[in-house]
């Protein structure tokens, strides 16, 4: 862990210039308080991300699963998988999880070992640091083009299985701990309920000076895309997971010196601040729900599931609910493959994913769930306090919603802080909207609640410079924390 006394950065102007040898906070900060021009603000990047958008496209056709170009059922299993061995598997899982609402379950799911990049280069530009984002689309997408990391490729995409084009700006992703310039480097998990064991690489480079952005790329301030987190379904996935991993710019930035809503979010992010539990007690917790979680979960043919059927388009549960596997043909431009064809989740349902925040003390705290889920390589990850679909959830025996669905549902809008439909990852997902909620609250829970705790964003950046400790719902949920520190 960082030294939680170490010396907090002063606070930055709106587009200050600031010296690189300035401390790493500062210059974040510089970055994120920028949200309009330079050079040209966001009514520049609306126009160039619809002229894009006009270039760059994808036709997806929904076709039946023996009819994948490049993909074979296994004649003994019923497992999805590329003839080449490569990308990633759909087969089956048997879950044991004793005291669960269901305790035993069979269910599809992604197996995708190779780990992926996904990474963002950061350069100063007029002394302000900003940050190389790629516009692309996916054939999940349900809006079309969003703002991605400069790289996100997984490596059979990036060793070119596919024999398409070299993925730009790889290179500045190798080898980097041979030179300066690494503000994040950590391996994360991915959706613990459709992906086994996935993890990618999140990673934030820093250069001395801006490469060129090339056709489909734009250097921007992190106060430019903190904004465009706030519109529908335009950040995706994996630009916030990389986004949540950056040093809060909270610390020592101004002075929070009132009982607003800001100041206690400032404050959340300062190491000095009291928390409720310290970390030594949130790790103890962590570590007594891996080690009191009992559930086992073992690989089983994708023919044998109990409760799921395949017809010709689609493996489906027999209740309709939680989602179907599908498949789709894949025209695109502006890729570097142009034509292909796969497996996709397809959710049933638009989610809900939602951190409950509340002050103590005048400093923000969130309520962080210890989730089990079968996908996860550690058994716990902390996700966000409700993380459901709604409408499967209702589908379980006795259709208990789950704990806090209903504080966040019928918060009065005055408590709510962030509200926004965004998607999961548009390569493996297909239309997996989800309303994400940040609710600030005056509930309490017992300082011993065995799957909840209140932790200071301090903490949970903390935790994010490992690997395993928080979930990817969570982390796109701490991004749009990030983005409040200077909202308008």
């Amino acid at each position: 862990m960082i030294d939680s006394h170490a010396p907090a950065a002063r606070s930055a102007a709106p587009g200050e210039h600031v010296e690189p040898g300035e401390p790493l906070e500062l210059r974040i900060d510089a970055s994120a308080r920028l949200r309009g021009g330079p050079p040209d603000g966001l009514p520049g990047f609306t126009d160039w991300f619809a002229d894009f958008g006009r270039r760059a496209y994808t036709r997806v056709e929904r076709v039946p699963l023996h009819d994948l170009e490049g993909w074979e059922t296994d004649p003994d299993t019923g497992d999805l998988r590329h003839r080449t061995g490569r990308f990633f598997t759909v087969h089956g899982l048997e879950v044991d999880h004793p005291g669960a609402p269901v305790p035993r379950w069979t269910q599809p799911i992604i197996n995708q070992p190779e780990v992926g990049i996904l990474g963002i280069l950061t350069a100063p530009i007029g002394g302000v640091p900003h940050f190389l984002m790629q516009a692309k689309v996916e054939p999940g997408n349900a809006e079309g083009l969003q703002l991605s990391p400069t790289v996100q490729a997984t490596r059979s995409n990036y060793t070119r299985v596919h024999q398409g084009r070299p993925v730009p700006y790889l290179e500045h992703f190798l080898d980097v701990h041979s030179r300066p310039g690494v503000i994040a480097d950590v391996r994360q998990s991915e959706q613990g309920s459709w992906f086994y064991r996935k993890r990618n690489r999140n990673m934030v480079v820093e250069l001395p000076e801006p490469v060129e952005a090339r056709d489909g790329y734009r250097w921007m301030t992190l106060g430019q895309v903190h904004e465009l987190l706030g519109r529908k379904d335009t950040v995706n996935m994996d630009a916030r997971t990389v986004l949540s991993c950056l040093p809060f710019t909270g610390p020592g930035v101004g002075e929070p010196d009132g009982d607003d809503f800001r100041s206690a979010l400032l404050r959340s992010a300062d190491p000095g601040s009291r928390a409720v539990h310290t970390a030594s007690e949130i790790l103890g917790w962590i570590t007594d729900r891996r080690t009191g979680s009992d559930i086992s979960v073992r690989r089983v043919r994708l023919r044998e599931l109990r409760d799921w059927s395949r017809t010709e388009d689609r493996i489906r549960h027999d209740t309709g609910a939680f989602f179907d596997v599908i498949g789709v043909r894949v025209d695109a431009g502006g890729r570097e493959v142009h034509r292909w064809s796969q497996p996709m989740i397809e959710p049933v349902g638009t989610g809900v994913i939602a951190f409950l925040v509340r002050r103590f003390d005048g400093v923000l705290h969130v309520l962080a769930h210890a989730r089990v889920e079968p996908g996860f390589a550690d058994v716990v990850e902390l996700g966000p306090t409700v993380q459901c679909v709604e409408e499967s959830h209702a589908r379980l025996p006795g259709g208990t919603p789950p704990p806090f669905l209903e504080e966040v549902l019928r918060a009065p809008a005055a408590h709510v802080r962030f509200d926004t439909v965004l998607s999961e990852e548009g390569g493996r997902f297909y239309h997996a909207l989800n309303r994400y909620l940040i609710v600030e609250t005056d509930r309490d829970v017992p300082r011993d609640h065995p799957h909840h705790r209140w932790m200071t964003l301090h903490q949970l950046s903390e935790l994010l410079r490992h690997s395993h400790y928080v979930n990817v719902q969570a982390r796109s949920l701490i991004a749009c924390l990030h983005s409040l520190f200077h909202a308008g």
